[in-house]
């Protein structure tokens, strides 16, 4: 299992749609067409709650930022209950793509002798937009409505975990 004591990478592949902006009272607002996600990542879990994690996506077939390297510039925190669920937050950091403060929040369930996270993404803040319908612009209302699932499996290196 990934407790808080673990440690290591996982390959991460990712797929979902953006759909809109939600308002205050957590209604969505859609955008004129959704934006289809594909992501991949490597997320080094660190042992005490924490992980680092570089990523390449593209939205709506444009590369995340019009970045076609990776983005080394994200951190996060993770929890892992006894039943195997849990949490992890994605936080852009300065320096890349992505607007800093950019977050993705995941619910997690660790399967797999702990070599599997699958995952949903429960919220996501993004840095501007506005709604087809002009009701909902980012800022100051910038958290996203998504379709998103992540799934990610240790790295093994020459039959090593």
């Amino acid at each position: 299992m990934l407790e808080r004591n673990a440690e290591g990478s996982f390959g991460f592949i990712g797929h979902g749609e953006i759909l809109g902006l939600l308002d205050a009272d957590n209604v969505l607002h859609p955008f004129a067409a959704p934006s289809i996600l594909d992501d991949v990542a490597l997320v080094t879990f660190d042992g005490v709650g924490h992980f680092t994690r570089t990523d390449f996506g593209v939205i709506g077939g444009v590369p995340k930022g019009k970045q076609v390297t990776f983005n080394p510039n994200q951190i996060g925190a993770y929890t892992v209950n006894s039943d195997c669920t849990g949490t992890m937050t994605i936080v852009y950091t300065a320096g890349g793509a992505v607007p800093a403060g950019v977050e993705t929040d995941l619910n997690i369930v660790v399967a797999a002798d702990g070599t599997l996270v699958e995952s949903v993404v429960y919220r996501a803040v993004t840095a501007a937009g506005q709604s087809a319908d002009g009701k909902v612009t980012c800022p100051p209302s910038c958290e996203q409505g998504v379709q998103e699932s992540f799934e990610g499996k240790k790295v093994r290196v020459y039959g090593f975990r």
